[in-house]
């Protein structure tokens, strides 16, 4: 078991809601990025997403593309983030979202062995198929890394459960069909959706996509073990309201 798995199941097992943030890296300068990461180690993040700025992000909505646009008009970089990572210490898992051309771009197996020396315990890659995950799940193993999977709504049944199978850290339930963002509408039949996952899973099942709210919460919590939060975090850090990031999750987590 992967230590990310350990970590997050345990928090499960106590009965605890997982709440894992998201940010945009770089998006107001890479040299924000260890403040952030305390601010919401402090408000009580389980773990932590980090997302990487890529110039075709499939799977973002307008506020992740925007703050990703950002970060790259600032010469933001995976080599530099890497090299930022290593200088920052926190007892928060971190989790990186990234899409497979930055990581090949950048080496596959030097990737996985940059990450041993900053305190990354997890990876999401949207656009890496199940089928090819073993490009890059024996050097995970070797560095204690998870491969987050993510299940969509029109995922069958019998794919699930090979997900869950070889999936760590925690299983992803993407909410909603189509990419991030908040005030989104769900399905009346989510709720099943979400219980039948976590039913099958060993793991935690966080739900993702449009969750902005203390009322959305709630309603998932009843299906499954948390949530991931971006778009509304994203958006009031692209603000500076930092006060309120702390407010807001503190509140969605309580």
């Amino acid at each position: 078991m992967k230590t990310l798995t350990k970590v997050l199941t345990e928090q499960q097992q106590a009965g605890k809601t997982i709440f894992v943030p998201y940010i945009m890296v770089g998006a107001q300068g890479l040299e924000r990025l260890a403040e952030e990461i305390q601010l919401l180690s402090e408000a009580g993040a389980s773990a932590i997403e980090l997302g990487i700025p890529f110039s075709d992000p499939v799977a973002d909505g307008p506020v992740i593309q925007k703050a990703g646009l950002k970060a790259l008009e600032k010469q933001v970089t995976l080599e530099k983030i890497i090299e930022t990572l290593t200088k920052i210490t926190t007892t928060t898992p971190l989790v990186i979202m990234t899409y497979v051309n930055p990581i090949y771009s950048f080496g596959l197996e030097r990737f996985v062995q940059a990450l041993a020396a900053t305190p990354v315990q997890g990876l999401v890659i949207p656009d890496l198929p199940y089928e090819h995950r073993d490009l890059l799940a024996p050097l995970l193993d070797e560095n204690d890394l998870a491969l987050i999977p993510l299940i969509a709504l029109t995922t069958p049944r019998a794919r699930m459960t090979e997900l869950i199978a070889t999936g760590e850290g925690f299983i992803y339930a993407v909410a909603v069909n189509g990419v991030t963002g908040t005030d989104r509408e769900y399905q009346e039949a989510l709720d099943e959706h979400l219980a039948y996952i976590q039913a099958i899973s060993d793991k935690p099942v966080l739900a993702g996509f449009g969750i902005s709210s203390k009322e959305h919460v709630t309603r998932f919590r009843k299906s499954c073990a948390g949530v991931i939060v971006g778009s509304k975090i994203v958006q009031l850090l692209d603000e500076g309201k930092n006060a309120e990031v702390r407010s807001f999750v503190k509140e969605l987590i309580g």
